[in-house]
């Protein structure tokens, strides 16, 4: 059987996305709605079954779809809408492969934090204090000498995540978590050993706290300079140890 002229294209699965982006754009899908079957689909758009596959794959490592077999409530192809899904899996693939380098990975962070600093919104709102508690519940869980080096990392993330929420920007808060997952491999290996972590740890430990005192204050300029100068320091500190190795 000869190829549809749909499939003329090695990207055939693009005229599944496109039709998708549209549809989501207008309203005619939204969040929670499952899409059509790859039987319906197919027909649809003149493609093959294997073509759609191709293009559901897609939407779930970009974090649109989540797919699950059997039947009920969450079988099927829903959509769903988890940014840093695609963001974090792009940047990661693009720093390991060397595409985009670490310094330019942390420059972007630094500015995304900062920025984020100096547009948060610190008052009495239950979400504010609710925040705000949970920060401090984070650094209590670091400031315990004895945890695991990479139940520290994912702390960390979570911590710097959670200030950036401050400002009220789902997109910077997405972006954020996206760079801070890209190079959590980074992060992780460049401080191997106990020698080199301990003290840098206590260091961590002590920054952590005066930018979160500079938040709760409301001092925003300061938290800003406070979150440029921790995050230059560690990655300065990190990429001297890894030279000297």
């Amino acid at each position: 059987m000869g190829e549809s002229s749909s499939e003329s294209s090695s990207f055939a699965y693009e005229v599944v996305l496109e039709a998708i982006e549209q549809k989501l754009r207008s309203g005619e899908l939204s969040i929670g709605e499952r899409l059509p079957s790859e039987r319906s689909m197919a027909a649809e758009f003149n493609l093959s079954r294997a073509s759609v596959r191709d293009a559901i794959r897609i939407l779930g490592v970009l974090g649109l779809v989540r797919s699950s077999t059997g039947s009920g409530p969450n079988s099927g192809t829903i959509i769903i809408s988890e940014p840093v899904a695609g963001l974090a899996a792009a940047l990661r693939l693009h720093v390991a492969s060397r595409g985009l380098a670490v310094k330019e990975i942390v420059r972007t962070r630094i500015i995304l934090e900062t920025g984020a600093a100096l547009e948060a919104v610190i008052d009495d709102s239950p979400e504010t204090l609710a925040r705000l508690a949970q920060a401090h519940e984070l650094l209590a869980r670091m400031d315990d000498p004895k945890l695991d080096r990479n139940v520290f990392h994912e702390l960390d993330t979570q911590f710097h995540v959670l200030l950036t929420s401050l400002s009220g920007n789902a997109v910077l808060e997405a972006m954020m978590e996206s760079v801070r997952v890209s190079v959590r491999d980074y992060v992780a290996n460049s401080i191997t050993t106990d020698e080199a972590w301990l003290p840098l740890a206590t260091e961590l430990r002590h920054q952590h706290h005066g930018i979160l005192d500079a938040f709760e204050s409301n001092q925003l300029d300061d938290a800003a300079r406070l979150l440029r100068s921790h995050i230059e320091w560690f990655y300065g500190t990190a990429t001297e140890d890894m030279k000297q190795r």
